[in-house]
């Protein structure tokens, strides 16, 4: 019995006394990273001018716009624009039938709201033009360019 009882004994201070060793902390430090980001909410957009007639040549002027978002609080740089597939050194140009070419402009406006996220996304408006004496002398036919836009944050 009495061997009985130094067994007790010894497990009653080893069940008491493992409670205390069993507690203990750790801090978990949480984080993450936003990345700055800018997009465009399509991945096209269209400039249609319209007819040009070549009986009465007058400049013509076209717009439309995109959407695009940016990181809330981001400094947005330009927006830019390739200077399209028929570049001639000066000048921006649609082709069109027989190789002829009408030289037009394009300029691009963002609204002056604040980045702030894909839930707030902004308007880009895009014009262009074109000069009368640009297309009197062109074949009757379809013309088109494609230029790409790109926004850095």
């Amino acid at each position: 019995m009495k061997r009985s009882m130094t067994v007790f004994i010894a497990l009653a201070v080893l069940a008491f006394s493992g409670a205390a060793w069993a507690a203990d902390t750790n801090t978990v430090t949480v984080s993450a990273v936003v990345t700055r980001t800018c997009k465009f909410s399509s991945a096209t957009s269209t400039l249609n001018f319209p007819p040009l007639d070549p009986s009465t040549p007058v400049n013509v002027n076209g717009s439309t716009s995109t959407r695009y978002w940016c990181t809330k609080d981001v400094t947005t740089g330009p927006v830019t624009a390739t200077n399209g597939g028929n570049w001639s050194g000066t000048s921006r140009r649609m082709a069109g039938p027989g190789g002829d070419l009408i030289p037009y402009t394009l300029g691009l406006t963002p609204d002056a709201a604040p980045n702030a996220g894909p839930g707030s996304p902004r308007t880009l408006t895009i014009g262009g033009s074109v000069l009368g004496a640009d297309y009197t002398g062109v074949t009757a036919g379809s013309y088109q360019d494609t230029v790409t836009l790109t926004i850095n944050p």
